[in-house]
């Protein structure tokens, strides 16, 4: 994922770094499966190995969740987010919610 965004996954950059804390900022997108991948995918529960179909899912949901976050991040005119974190749950059967968050910064 390409963007003019640094990102940090620890919570305080070291003393070196001058910034400026912006506020919180976060990006969720929830996502379903295929009917037909979600019988699928049942099968695998049977047989047992990895349900490729929800590790793309979960791949895919965190890349968009990631994108609006950096999105919310330049609407506050930050250059950087730290203390990134993502946090995801089933909320239906077959269906997937994703949430990143950090705080947005503006490195000096």
């Amino acid at each position: 994922m390409s963007s003019d965004i640094k990102m940090f996954s620890v919570n305080y950059l070291p003393s070196s770094y001058n910034y400026e804390p912006l506020g919180l900022v976060k990006g969720n997108v929830s996502l379903a499966k295929h009917v037909g991948k979600d019988l699928l995918a049942g099968l695998k529960n049977i047989v047992g190995g990895e349900v490729e179909s929800y590790t793309e899912m979960l791949n895919e949901a965190r890349e968009i969740a990631t994108k609006r976050m950096i999105e919310e991040a330049k609407k506050l005119g930050a250059n950087a987010i730290i203390g990134i974190n993502y946090s995801s749950s089933s909320v239906l059967p077959g269906t997937v919610e994703v949430v990143a968050y950090g705080t947005a910064i503006n490195l000096k």
